[in-house]
């Protein structure tokens, strides 16, 4: 198992010291080109403009960060397959993995967490078709006074860092995912097994940067024709000759008002303003809505609330998003279960055969056995109580009203 990380320092280094900008200059022909050599393996570009997409678009910003923040909410647990022995201890060190491992950005070195962070960068697959960390495992020696209910585990178990490696640091060609250990590499390293995790998703950036760049193109010349028309002109007239101190006076005057477009002449001059604004509602506002209620669609299940025509577009919003999450989060966990749990219980009982796993709870779950157990132990102090206080209040021996 791998125990230290293989990404040069100076790679993650160099890759934020990078300043170019892929949808400066964004176009329909340098988008399908983009496209095209995503499909063909080299994911380095697509990957970078989809990346700003998701971080400069508004929209975009908002309902990705839903998606990705959804899953982390719901929290996880450890399922055993039977009751046996085995399981409970496949279980048990299941959960001190998942208790103690870290999740990290391999460029970004303030972006730490735990569990909620690592599902949170998994979920970009969502958009970019995979998400991929290094995984560095960590041996950690057992306590040896533990409690004597606990299930007999071997003397070292397992925890990890997660360390999540930008898409453009990968290519694609031969169909796997292989490391580039540079920028200007083509050709890259075969991914360790069992060294990394590699979660794949619905790729919705390809759709999202589509209706993004048919959202920006309208809404650009939509500024610009706020810009030329939003402002009305000032035409001044005067008697004065040109040159003389009364029309250079007449004209600091024009110039003085404050407008952007005017102009002075003598009485009698004409000037025929050309209306391009043409009849009817401008085209630019439609088209915009139009492309924000796809990417609200692509990533939630409909449009969103603010952008919906009714109620029942934010009724149907609610019942989409749940399915959406829900299989987010079934997702997620069997990812980590073929990924981590697998290699992890292989490592430490030596077997193919895992007899727990862990799982996401996701809104139709309901409550776990921990949260459970907590309940019936409410109810077991609670209930005799009220039942106590009702019965002496029908004895009369009580006026008090009824509490737990």
């Amino acid at each position: 198992m791998k125990t230290a990380s293989l990404i040069p320092t100076d790679r993650a280094r160099s890759s934020r010291r990078a300043t170019f900008n892929p949808i400066r200059h964004l176009t329909p022909g340098t988008l399908t080109r983009m496209l095209d050599s995503f499909h063909a393996g080299e994911l380095r570009q697509a990957a970078l403009a989809w990346e700003a997409i998701e971080q400069r678009d508004d929209l975009v910003k908002a309902v990705a960060t839903k998606r990705k923040k959804a899953v982390g909410r719901f929290g996880w647990e450890i399922e055993s397959f039977d009751d046996s022995e085995e399981a409970r201890r496949h279980a048990a060190a299941l959960k001190f993995l998942y208790r103690q491992l870290t999740a990290a950005h391999a460029c970004d070195l303030n972006e730490i967490g735990g569990f909620s962070l690592l599902v949170r960068q998994m979920m970009d697959a969502v958009g970019k078709r995979y998400a991929v960390h290094e995984i560095v495992w960590q041996p950690v020696r057992r306590a040896t006074n533990q409690e004597t209910d606990e299930p007999e585990l071997p003397a070292t178990l397992l925890t990890a860092q997660f360390r999540f490696v930008p898409l453009w640091f990968m290519e694609n060609r031969t169909g796997r995912l292989r490391f580039l250990e540079s920028d200007t590499a083509t050709q890259g390293r075969e991914l360790e097994q069992d060294g990394w995790l590699v979660t794949t998703g619905d790729g919705l950036m390809e759709a999202t940067a589509i209706a993004y760049l048919f959202k920006h193109l309208p809404l650009r010349d939509w500024l610009v024709y706020c810009e030329r028309n939003g402002m009305p002109g000032v035409r001044g007239v005067t008697d004065a000759a040109p040159g003389t101190p009364e029309w250079e006076a007449a004209r600091d005057a024009v110039r003085d008002f404050g407008a952007e477009f005017h102009a002075l002449m003598s009485r009698g001059t004409e000037i025929e303003a050309i209306d391009l604004r043409g009849g009817g509602e401008l085209p630019y506002p439609a088209l915009v809505d139009r492309m924000d209620k796809a990417i609200a669609t692509l990533w939630r299940g409909s449009s969103m609330g603010t952008v919906a025509d009714s109620g029942a577009g934010i009724s149907l919003q609610g019942k989409e998003t749940a399915l959406i999450e829900r299989e987010d989060a079934e997702h997620i966990a069997g990812t980590l279960h073929t990924q981590v749990d697998r290699p992890a219980l292989r490592f430490l009982f030596n077997t193919d055969q895992p007899r727990a796993r862990v799982v996401i709870r996701h809104k139709e779950s309901g409550l776990s056995s921990e949260e459970l157990d907590t309940a019936r132990d409410l109810l077991s102090t609670a209930i005799p109580k009220v039942i106590h206080q009702f019965v002496r209040r029908l004895m009369g021996k009580s006026n008090a009203p009824l509490s737990a």
